[in-house]
């Protein structure tokens, strides 16, 4: 997998990526400068969305592609950016981006936050998943497009509902945790929207030092 740095090499918080494009993601580390500081090191790791992805095999939901279970598989690939026991790490992504990163976290406690931003937590599987696995992660955060649930996608709409029982279930988890709704659907301003997810954890993380 090619990965893609930005932001300060030295700095002792790592943030992880799966993208499936580089377009856009330096304006994302722009704007999470802007907002929580320059003290971050950002990896974007370059992905195949349909098959990298997702915990298990499932049919298509849309554009007739159906879904792989390579996300085991990039997990350990990713853990291999994660062996400084200096530095603290955060992962994070948008739509399967954020699926995975909140499946992650279920399966590691290497990272201290989770940015799951339009996670697609609509996955067949994943509720019942996250029902019965601990998420680890000290931080979570959660966002959707106000437009996202209405789309006329059956399995896709239940997205809102999905991410309100999350945002529920990690609470009473004692988990710092956030759902942030943002104005637009799934498509609408997905580098800046990623980028307020990354934001929120290191300023929490910021607050307890």
């Amino acid at each position: 997998m090619q990965t893609y740095e930005f932001g300060n090499p030295d700095a002792h918080i790592v943030l992880i990526e799966p993208i499936h494009t580089v377009e856009g993601m330096e304006h994302e580390a722009d704007i999470i400068k802007e907002l929580a500081g320059p003290d971050f090191f950002l990896q974007a790791v370059r992905v195949d969305w349909f098959n990298d992805l997702s915990p298990w095999k499932a049919p298509a939901v849309f554009r007739n592609i159906p879904f792989g279970d390579g996300a085991q598989k990039t997990l350990d690939e990713i853990l291999k950016l994660t062996g400084n026991p200096d530095k603290e790490y955060i992962i994070g992504g948008y739509s399967m981006g954020g699926l995975f990163a909140l499946w992650a976290c279920c399966q590691t406690d290497r990272f201290l936050g989770a940015a799951a931003v339009s996670p697609s937590v609509w996955f067949p599987g994943f509720a019942e998943y996250t029902a019965s696995h601990r998420m680890m992660a000290e931080q979570v955060y959660l966002s959707l497009g106000d437009r996202e649930e209405k789309t006329r996608n059956p399995v896709m709409a239940t997205v809102g509902d999905r991410i309100r029982e999350l945002h529920e279930q990690f609470c009473s988890q004692s988990i710092s945790c956030c759902l942030e709704w943002n104005k637009g659907n799934h498509f609408t301003d997905p580098d800046r929207r990623t980028a307020r997810g990354f934001a929120w954890i290191l300023k929490e993380l910021q607050s307890y030092t």
